[in-house]
């Protein structure tokens, strides 16, 4: 009796995923904000109230999972002064819109008080068919982040760059943490939302891959086998983006106002464009452990600015601020090259303020642990 043939890595089938390359560092951001009741200040499921007043044309304005979301994306840009102008006016549509609908707008990484539980699903096909697969795992990621996209010249390029972002992931995360709450408990961490985040099947920290080639393998395994329906869950902290030809870095709360959004995209394109041209240049890349990865980002998610990172090099521990000076200091050469040294400098002003999830923490001793008040506090328009 012969033995049945199986298919080997030459025969399987393979859909092929085409990366789009930049030859400049382009930029688009993407910012997930949360509809919150204008009276309640809770969770509200508005998104397609906000879309039938905007116009179904308008491509800006999205959907997401959960109908309390609103998402907003830039177009293609080249600049960070294009990035200001464009997020800059669909805000100011989203909150009149918004304030037409009797809404709100809140920029937090997480809603204090509403629970996940109680959310509406958007209508969508592929929306159900997330759910059906991932169930309670899917319907509990009522969180809200930003997405940096920065362009790169091939997919090779994006898989090491990629590789080489682990050191500073952590230090982001840091200066965005902005969601200390979660169903109406203080957690006692400042970034709930990436603890939330991690317990998707392909989200977290992004494996080592060797190249392109690895990252393609990768995901046409994970939907061949079932263990996701397609590229669009591959949830980590930082990926390729084939479609866009970019580097997306997703480990972001969403921040506190649109000058931090500004700020962190900035310091995200030069670190991109410094790390693309280390590669160009062949210089030696230092590996960090992934454990030492690990720790990082804990303690970023648990204290937030205040926390003491590993140092990759010495393993030391070093104050979350020293890194983020340590990393201006050294980009500052390309936010001159790519004008964007205004917004790069704000990043000074966010080491030297509260973070967002310290402002929501003081708010909350404030008003004497009523997060109602918080959201109050926080909303846009007023």
């Amino acid at each position: 009796m012969p033995y049945p043939k199986f298919p080997t890595p030459l025969t399987e089938e393979i859909h092929p995923l085409i990366f789009h390359a930049n030859d400049a560092p382009t930029i688009g951001v993407e910012l997930e904000l949360q509809l919150v009741d204008a009276r309640t200040y809770a969770l509200k499921s508005a998104i397609l109230d906000l879309i039938k007043h905007v116009g179904e044309d308008q491509n800006w304005l999205k959907p997401e999972l959960m109908q309390s979301y609103v998402e907003i994306n830039t177009g293609v840009c080249h600049n960070i002064a294009e990035v200001r102008k464009d997020l800059g006016g669909k805000l100011d549509k989203l909150y009149e819109a918004a304030k037409a609908c009797d809404t709100r707008i809140l920029w937090a990484g997480s809603h204090p008080f509403s629970a996940w539980m109680d959310q509406e699903i958007t209508p969508s096909a592929r929306y159900k068919k997330l759910v059906e697969l991932m169930q309670d795992t899917a319907r509990r990621i009522v969180t809200f982040g930003m997405h940096v996209h920065v362009g790169v010249d091939s997919g090779d390029k994006a898989v090491m760059v990629v590789d080489r972002l682990m050191r500073y992931l952590s230090t982001l995360l840091a200066l965005s943490v902005n969601s200390p709450f979660w169903v109406g408990r203080c957690t006692g961490l400042h970034s709930q939302r990436i603890k939330i985040m991690e317990q998707l099947p392909a989200a977290g920290t992004p494996p080592f891959l060797r190249n392109y080639s690895e990252y393609c393998w990768v995901v046409n395994q994970s939907i061949q086998s079932g263990f996701i329906n397609s590229i669009q869950e591959i949830w980590w902290d930082v990926r390729p983006h084939p479609r866009f030809g970019t580097v997306e870095v997703r480990i972001f709360d969403i921040p506190r106002n649109l000058e931090d959004v500004l700020a962190l995209t900035a310091m995200t394109q030069c670190l991109v464009a410094a790390l693309s041209d280390q590669i160009d240049d062949g210089l030696y890349q230092h590996d960090i452990h992934p454990i030492v990865v690990r720790q990082n980002k804990w303690k970023a998610a648990r204290w937030g600015m205040r926390a003491e990172l590993i140092d990759p090099v010495t393993h030391k521990t070093v104050p979350v601020r020293e890194m983020v000076f340590f990393m201006y200091e050294k980009l500052k050469p390309y936010a001159e090259k790519l004008n964007c040294m205004q917004e790069l400098n704000h990043i000074i002003t966010m080491i030297d303020h509260r973070s967002g999830a310290e402002l929501q923490l003081e708010l909350y001793e404030q008003y004497k642990q009523d997060l109602r008040e918080v959201v109050k506090a926080l909303v846009v328009p007023r």
